[in-house]
């Protein structure tokens, strides 16, 4: 059984607009919500994302900059 997330003093308008999104898709507000957090909770976050990134092995470069900037140009020729 899922757990109940109550939110205060939303704003009217943003309300409004969740309430009208809700609608658009065939949803209850309830639902159109459950499925929001839930996507918003699979998304990982900037921190997380840059931690990840840190975990991971450096990337080895075969060419020099230069010459990867070079090969690129002459290819637009």
């Amino acid at each position: 059984m899922g757990r109940l997330v109550q939110i205060r003093d939303v704003p009217e308008p943003v309300h409004r607009t969740l309430k009208a999104r809700a609608a658009q898709s065939g949803s209850s507000l309830s639902e159109y919500l459950r499925t929001e957090l839930a996507r918003l909770a699979a998304l990982p976050t900037p921190d997380e994302v840059r931690a990840r990134l840190q975990q991971r092995a450096p990337a080895r470069v075969r060419e020099r900059p230069e010459t990867v900037i070079r090969l690129s140009r002459e290819g637009r020729r």
